[in-house]
């Protein structure tokens, strides 16, 4: 959450002239970016040795955290001169959380290799 919300205050960058080229790279950036989140927050509530939590609850908690996270990083970014904060960005984010929510739920066994 540090790093994202470093790179989130710092100017943007381009890595092309064409301005879809920007889009594409730094969205699907922000995909990859809040999927790995999710990674970390699942692993770390998958690792609670707690019995109480559920499965169930041990793949929601970690999916509710990184799209709040999503959100109150954009919240954040409207506040820094040289970004802006969308609502689309935290849809793009979400995606982003879903992909690897859906993968781990499909290859937990392999996943749990990582935990």
């Amino acid at each position: 959450m540090g790093v994202i919300f470093y790179f989130s205050s710092k100017s943007r960058v381009t890595v092309s002239d064409q301005e879809t080229v920007n889009f594409i790279v730094f969205k699907t950036l922000h995909m990859i970016e809040y999927a790995m989140l999710y990674f970390l927050l699942f692993r770390g509530f998958y690792s609670i040795k707690n019995k109480k939590l559920s499965l169930p609850e041990r793949f929601l908690y970690p999916f509710i955290l990184a799209m709040f996270y999503a959100a109150t990083d954009e919240f954040h970014q409207t506040f820094s001169s040289h970004r802006e904060g969308t609502p689309r960005d935290v849809i793009i984010d979400t995606i982003g959380i879903t992909v690897m929510y859906i993968y781990i739920k499909k290859n937990l066994s392999f996943v749990k290799k990582f935990i």
